[in-house]
């Protein structure tokens, strides 16, 4: 049984970006257990690729600092790697009167969180970026960009793996026996020996905290994120990113064009419970991570309170006319036939016992171990920021006399 300094658990980008800050400094023994055949098989491969700005978050929150600068660096990372990427730039659009204060709360945010040349747009100006959209009002974001964050992940793990530290795939985690002087991790792949453990696992993150002896304080519910591709005789209508004003009750940034790195253009995502954690499907479920979801006291919470919001989604979900009529808002032109089904992605969404969507990145310590137990977007942007944040943590809090 080989003996490892830290045992990472997650092979998605939060995961691999850790390993990879750890991965610096030489005198570790590093492993990195994941539990399907690739890394990136999950939240991360199948996010949009958009690398975000900066501008949604709270200014001071873990989310605005670790966004703003992983921004940075993730743009550098791609240049050195040669990754392709594209700073495009990016509209949020206000079609209603209604979403006036909440469009002057963005600029005000964005501004506070470092960024530069904002632009303010009437209707008339919107077109001069976007010239199919319709709206009142809008906001221009140059900050924006996009990319494949299966390549960025891929790079991490290539310069994890070059470091001489140890990439287990198909290595599942079942559970943890501590002794005195070592971490027993018992995987699907074999037995692991570890000083100490990270756990970056993603949608499976409160269970691993569990069966670590830790309590989360939170129970991860999966959200379903559909999306629709723009047939290529209509890639046109769309340059760049279109968003629209989100609600800022609700954590999801709704409906919206995103065009993709690789080629294409996405619509979407709604954002519909799912029955299942790794339910990319209408018809995925587990009655296991259904019972896990209906018997926790803040979803019932949750679901009070949103009720009618979330009903619209699985309207929407289903119902495609509905789906092209919230799409119509920022471009009218927009037909039915004019989409096709995509892909979707899971978002694991910490909630805690009040009913409260966690919205910040929580990262909680217990002896020999860190727990990241909610790592919402923009945490794919700020990937090497997190993992640099984790991996100082790590060298703060654990001996490796």
């Amino acid at each position: 049984m080989k003996k490892h300094d830290i045992v990472i658990i997650g092979g998605g980008i939060v995961g691999l970006a850790t390993a990879m800050a750890l991965a610096k400094n030489p005198k570790l023994n590093l492993a990195l257990i994941e539990a399907e055949p690739k890394v990136a098989a999950h939240q991360t491969g199948n996010n949009s690729g958009v690398i975000h700005s900066g501008l949604y978050y709270k200014p001071g929150s873990l989310k605005a600092k670790n966004c703003v600068f992983g921004r940075r660096e993730l743009y550098r990372f791609c240049r050195q790697q040669q990754i392709p990427n594209e700073r495009c730039g990016k509209l949020v659009v206000a079609t209603r009167q209604q979403e006036f204060a909440a469009l002057d709360e963005l600029e005000r945010r964005g501004r506070a969180n470092g960024l530069r040349g904002l632009r303010r747009l009437n209707g008339a100006e919107l077109i001069e970026y976007e010239p199919h959209v319709k709206g009142l009002r809008g906001l221009y974001v140059p900050q924006t960009g996009i990319v494949d964050y299966g390549d960025v992940a891929q790079a991490y793990a290539r310069i994890f793996k070059e470091a001489e530290n140890d990439l287990l795939l198909q290595h599942r985690f079942l559970s943890l026996i501590p002794k005195a002087n070592e971490l027993i991790i018992q995987t699907s792949g074999g037995v692991l020996s570890a000083k100490y453990l990270i756990n970056c696992a993603g949608l499976q993150s409160d269970r691993v905290a569990l069966r670590c002896g830790v309590k989360p304080g939170v129970r991860i519910v999966p959200f379903r994120g559909e999306y629709y591709k723009l047939r290529s005789r209509k890639s046109h209508l769309v340059k760049n990113l279109i968003y629209p004003v989100p609600d800022p009750a609700f954590p999801f940034l709704g409906v919206h064009f995103t065009r993709m790195i690789k080629g294409g253009v996405e619509a979407g995502p709604n954002a519909v419970l799912a029955f299942k954690r790794e339910g990319y499907h209408k018809t995925s479920f587990s009655l296991k991570d259904t019972l896990d979801t209906f018997r926790y006291p803040g979803f019932w919470k949750l679901a009070g309170k949103y009720l009618s919001m979330g009903l619209q989604e699985f309207y929407r979900s289903y119902y495609k006319k509905a789906f092209v009529k919230a799409l119509q808002r920022l471009i009218p032109e927009i037909e039915e036939a004019d989409i096709i089904s995509g892909g979707a992605g899971v978002r694991a969404q910490a909630l805690d016992r009040q009913g409260k969507l966690v919205d910040d990145f929580r990262i909680i310590q217990a002896e020999r171990m860190i727990h990241v137990l909610n790592a919402p977007s923009p945490a794919a942007t700020a990937s090497i920021s997190i993992g640099k944040t984790i991996s100082e943590m790590a060298l703060k809090s654990f001996s490796f006399s």
